[in-house]
Parts: C-alpha cells; sequence; structure tokens
C-alpha cells in the first residue's frame, strides 16, 4: 500500500474537523435508511451515522489514530481495492475524499461494486472553488492541485447516474474545510487551522508563510474588509461543495 497523503499532513486533522450539523442533516437525509453503510477515505470519523452499523475504510494510520472511540469499526485499505464481495452493503458514503484518490475512476467504480443503495460523495466544483478569496488573493497555487478531480456530474455518471445537490457553507461553520472560514478570515492565521486543510497543507513552507503574512497585512489595515465588505452580512455562501447522490440499483 502507498504511503496515504495524510501520513503526511492529517496530524491535528481531528482537532479543527468537527462535523457542522446542517452539513450532516443534507448528508444523512441522502442515506435515506439504508443499512449497512460504508464509509469510505473515513478519515477522523466525521458525519458517520451513530444509529445504524457502519463501516469505515481508510488507508492512512495518522487518521485511524485519531478516530474517536464511539466511531465505526476501520479497516485499513484504499478506494480502489475495496476488500468486500459485490452488493455488501446498503449504502456508502465519501466526503471530502475523492480529491485524494490515485484513480479515482476505479475507487469510484469500486465504491459502487460493494454497494446496492445509495452512494453518496461530497466533493467540490473544482471552477467555484477556485473562484473563493482565499484562492485568487492569497493562494493561486491552489489551482495547480487536484486537477484530475472528476466534476461532480462526473462522478455521479461514474457512479451509474445521480443528482448533485449544493451544500452551502454556514458563516459559522464548524467544520474547519478549506472555505469555512469565508467570513472569519482571521482562522487563517492559525497553524492548526491551516493543518485541517489540504489545499494549504500540501503547499511548500515558502508559498504559506508568504500568504499567511499577507492576509495579516490585509487584516491589520482593512484592505480584506474593504474588499470583502459584501460577505460580511451574508449567513452562507455557495463555496463550491457539491453532494453526489446516486440512487444505486
Amino acid at each position: 500500500m502507498s504511503r496515504p497523503i495524510y501520513e503526511a499532513i492529517g496530524v491535528g486533522y481531528g482537532v479543527v474537523r468537527q462535523e457542522d450539523p446542517r452539513v450532516r442533516h443534507q448528508l444523512q437525509a441522502a442515506l435515506g435508511g439504508a443499512v449497512p453503510v460504508l464509509n469510505v477515505g473515513a478519515g477522523a470519523g466525521s458525519y458517520e451515522p451513530r444509529d445504524r452499523a457502519v463501516l469505515a475504510v481508510e488507508p492512512s494510520l495518522t487518521m485511524i489514530r485519531q478516530r474517536p472511540d464511539h466511531a465505526a469499526p476501520v479497516v485499513r485499505a484504499v478506494a480502489q481495492q475495496l476488500p468486500f464481495p459485490d452488493a455488501t452493503f446498503g449504502a456508502a458514503m465519501a466526503v471530502l475524499t475523492v480529491h485524494h484518490w490515485p484513480d479515482a475512476a476505479a475507487g469510484l467504480a469500486e465504491v459502487r461494486r460493494v454497494t446496492d443503495g445509495p452512494v453518496v460523495v461530497l466533493t467540490f466544483d473544482q471552477t467555484v472553488h477556485l473562484a473563493q478569496w482565499l484562492v485568487t488573493d492569497y493562494f493561486p497555487e491552489m489551482a495547480e492541485l487536484d486537477g484530475e478531480l472528476p466534476t461532480p456530474a462526473a462522478i455521479a455518471a461514474a457512479l451509474g447516474g445521480g443528482r448533485v445537490e449544493v451544500v452551502s457553507v454556514p458563516a459559522d461553520c464548524l467544520d474547519g474545510f478549506c472555505h469555512a472560514w469565508w467570513r472569519r478570515p482571521q482562522a487563517y492565521l492559525s497553524a492548526a487551522v491551516r493543518a485541517g486543510i489540504s489545499g494549504i497543507a500540501r503547499q511548500p513552507v515558502g508559498v504559506v508563510d508568504r500568504a499567511v503574512a499577507q492576509l495579516a497585512r490585509d487584516l491589520d489595515d482593512g484592505t480584506w474588509a474593504r474588499a470583502h465588505a459584501d460577505l460580511l452580512d451574508r449567513d452562507s455562501i455557495d463555496a463550491g461543495y457539491r453532494l453526489v447522490i446516486s440512487p444505486g440499483r
């Protein structure tokens, strides 16, 4: 098994990447009542259903060690080689993980193979993601990452069809993913917050230092507030996050 990316960047991930109840509600509604549930690329266990049988798949020991005691049992494996017979699971989920799979098409085919019912994938639309201020103003280098990520529509097609829902990001989002802090820019000055964002954690130290220094200056002199005054009264935004829901066979 090749060394998963989160062996390098996942330390402390469980501290800032907590479940947001609004995201959880949308994801759980998409899963319906199917059992058992497979969580692929499960990380520290966020958004796993607690009212039914769940089995997690995660390749990174760093992430597995951060799973809480109440989390589902976990198998160390990769998406493109799932060690289960066909139609083992009633539903499957994959939360902000497909962009890290070395072969997304193979992984999605495997998830569909082992799942008889709905497959729910939280992913992002690259075009919308790259248009957010964090990228355009401070980390344009993110555009060089995840270029092979299938579009949400392509993920749905790979799973046999389905629909795509927008996952809005509330201003007080509890899950510290990349654009969760869109109205709280000071958070990006925290090394702990940045460690939970793979698009930043994968950048060279020099890139991060430059971006953080510029953001700090822009916050101090009011540049950020003037440039993004339109965001300050908003309760949520579309930052590109998408929920792909494939109903299954």
